[in-house]
């Protein structure tokens, strides 16, 4: 019998029919439909706010225009064994306040002393990592939103799962009793 024929056995009018059938399958129909909204709505706003915190990166973060103080050394990301393509070097810019800073950033392989690269800063004008783009930021909003909606979906489906199983055993529990209670007559008579 498929889940939807026991689900529906329980709610139709059956002498054998206990209140637990029903209670069972009023809680599989609830736990269903939470899991499904719970899930929906958790995997939207974690989505929205992965995208609202890397616009806020985004807005707070600005680039500025850096000059290379040495080559760039490639050697160092192949030593670290990271699939990045770009190399770090020291690099030299203006802060907000006119004074030339120094900093190590990314830039591309093969740069070398005296070429120019995008540096990103923060408020207080230290460098700071490439901020997502709107694409890369609903990207990842999409993946994590998917991940937090099934978690959460899973988690709800389990506790309902969970209670339908104590609702068995507390029913097999009974049938136990009430066995216990009818056997002996049911021996007396065919004995």
């Amino acid at each position: 019998m498929t889940r939807t024929g026991r689900l529906c056995w329980r709610l139709s009018r059956n002498p054998l029919r206990r209140r637990s059938y029903v209670v069972e399958a009023w809680l599989l129909l609830l736990t269903w439909t939470l899991a499904f909204a719970a899930a929906f709505g958790t995997g939207v706003w974690t989505a929205h706010a992965v995208e609202r915190t890397m616009g806020g990166l985004r807005a707070e973060r600005h680039p500025v225009t850096a000059v290379l103080t040495e080559d760039a050394d490639l050697d160092a990301s192949a030593a670290e064994g990271t699939d990045d393509a770009r190399a770090w070097a020291t690099v030299r810019w203006t802060g907000p306040d006119g004074t030339s800073r120094t900093g190590v950033t990314r830039v591309e392989p093969g740069s070398e002393t005296g070429d120019r690269t995008r540096v990103w800063l923060n408020a207080k004008g230290q460098p700071v990592p490439e901020p997502a783009t709107v694409d890369q930021a609903a990207y990842q909003g999409a993946v994590l939103g998917t991940v937090a909606a099934v978690g959460v979906g899973v988690m709800v489906a389990l506790t309902g799962w969970g209670a339908c199983g104590w609702l068995d055993r507390r029913r097999l529990w009974h049938w136990d009793t009430e066995w216990a209670e009818a056997d002996p007559r049911w021996r007396r008579s065919a004995g």
